[in-house]
């Protein structure tokens, strides 16, 4: 039957790995962006909602686009079954990064199994990144005390054709 340890760990292991990959992600973006950069991630899987409650990428794209316009880089997360609500197929990082006119390396889908939550809020905990998202994360609050900072959530909503953020500041 193996190790104690190993029974105990197995069913944590798709996490640990986001987690792993989140660290990976940081640093790659860090390399590719080598200036002063600041990051912002958006919540694909919350985003592509805000326009009259059906998932659709080109919401995504404007938030994405408004976020650049401020003058951040945005990383995109979604949960492994975003292609399956946009398309009838599985969509991975480069074709949906295809459809956002962003970088692969700035879009990540969280492994089937594992929400992209708290792989979005151990980024956002990691380097300090605010969320574009209007989910309030309250199954994860007692695991990130980070949901207790006040700017950390962007809000944001669909009006007139396009995306607005509420308190993300341009940068200078």
């Amino acid at each position: 039957m193996g190790e104690p340890w190993v029974q105990v760990a197995l069913p944590y292991w798709p996490y640990l790995a986001g987690v792993a990959v989140v660290f990976l992600v940081i640093v790659a973006l860090k390399r590719l962006f080598r200036k002063r950069t600041t990051f912002v991630i958006l919540d694909g899987s919350n985003v592509m909602y805000w326009h009259n409650g059906t998932p659709k990428l080109k919401t995504v794209r404007l938030a994405v686009e408004e976020a650049i316009t401020k003058g951040y880089v945005p990383v995109v997360w979604f949960d492994a079954n975003v292609g399956y609500l946009v398309s009838d197929k599985y969509m991975g990082p480069g074709r949906l990064a295809n459809e956002l006119g962003l970088s692969a390396k700035q879009v990540l889908v969280s492994p089937r199994g594992t929400p992209a939550d708290p792989l979005i809020l151990q980024m956002a905990k990691f380097d300090n990144i605010r969320i574009i998202t209007n989910d309030r994360y309250r199954d994860w609050e007692d695991d990130f005390e980070i949901l207790r900072q006040q700017d950390l959530l962007v809000r944001g909503h669909w009006s007139r054709g396009r995306v607005h953020l509420k308190g993300l500041p341009a940068l200078g």
